[in-house]
């Protein structure tokens, strides 16, 4: 204890799972008690490797197509990501005689929806959001290809050139960063001011609130230290933005085992967050590693409180999900 010294860690709230990942999680799991393994699942059911391991190791199998469900298997369950799908991924599950369980965060769906109503209004859709993300896959595959234009960056906003200006509306993935996509948005709207906002705001709470979190536990911090995975976009999105709001430095870590003590330096304030996907057991599993090193004390950021909650759909219901069923994410709270 005397070789120790002492560290605040700002732990931020809210912090992890969201609802819609939460139920993304619960529905695989409900899934397997119901029909048992195996149960396949398109994509990764959210991004996060630890999560995936463990619904793996419970007999979850996890394919990039549905072409990889061997026939012997084709009436178990195959769930889709929390993500969302092209439209042609349950049409192509239903010509195959697939059992589909859509995972899809109800979010990402209402984006989905807004886009729609664009088009059928004689919209033609902008997306804002980073190219090659499985979101933004699924969003641009519910209307037909040239429907929808991708726009990542202020400057792919100041260059694109529509054939009609005064018939634009736009959407968001839900996952991007609150103050870039305000900018790329404001582009947008002073070239094109006939442009339409979608009925609602795309970028979800959760990402929202992790945001704001950070923002008011980054400064003063001698090191930031964000939960999750090198493909998740809102995870990395949490790192910029401590940046931004004041850490001398931040860290994106899939696990303890991530962190390189030798490097991080003479610190006395650490800010920890963790994006969307990931498992509040790992939050747990870094604070513990700090504390075999530092006499650590917990402040808590917080800055509001999370109600949300996303039922399953009806074919799970019937399920009784434990505590003890969630325990390989949530720990044993």
């Amino acid at each position: 204890m005397a070789d120790k010294k002492p560290l605040t860690i700002r732990l931020c709230g809210p912090r992890g799972f969201c609802a819609g990942v939460d139920r993304a999680i619960q529905i695989v799991v409900l899934a397997l008690k119901k029909y048992g393994a195996p149960v396949y699942v398109r994509h990764e059911i959210v991004h996060n490797r630890y999560v995936v391991e463990g619904l793996q190791a419970r007999g979850a199998v996890f394919v990039e197509e549905l072409d990889e469900i061997p026939p012997e298997h084709r009436s178990q369950p195959v769930v889709f990501s929390a993500h969302g799908v092209p439209k042609s991924v349950p049409s192509d599950a239903e010509s195959k005689n697939l059992f589909y369980l859509d995972a899809t965060c109800p979010l990402v769906s209402k984006v989905h929806k807004q886009a729609m109503r664009h088009q059928r209004l004689g919209r033609h859709v902008i997306l804002v959001g980073h190219s090659g993300h499985p979101e933004v896959i699924g969003t641009m595959g519910q209307l037909p290809e040239g429907a929808v234009t991708l726009v990542e960056t202020i400057a792919d906003a100041e260059t694109y050139v529509p054939e009609d200006p005064d018939n634009l509306g736009f959407v968001t993935q839900t996952t991007l960063s609150v103050d870039d996509t305000a900018g790329i948005i404001a582009t947008l709207q002073r070239r094109f001011p006939a442009l339409t906002a979608p009925a609602a705001e795309s970028i979800c709470y959760a990402t929202t609130n992790r945001q704001e979190a950070v923002k008011a536990a980054a400064p003063g911090c001698d090191l930031f230290l964000i939960v999750g995975a090198p493909n998740s976009s809102n995870s990395k999105r949490l790192v910029e933005v401590a940046e931004r709001s004041g850490a001398a430095q931040s860290l994106l870590v899939q696990r303890a085992a991530d962190i390189d003590w030798s490097t991080i330096g003479d610190i006395s304030v650490v800010g920890l967050s963790a994006g969307a996907s990931a498992p509040e057991i790992i939050v747990d599993e870094i604070i513990q590693s700090f504390s075999e090193r530092y006499i650590v004390s917990i402040e808590l950021a917080e800055t509001t409180i999370e109600t949300e909650n996303f039922h399953v759909m009806r074919d799970l219901r019937d399920m009784d999900l434990t505590s003890a069923d969630m325990a390989f994410v949530n720990g044993s709270r």
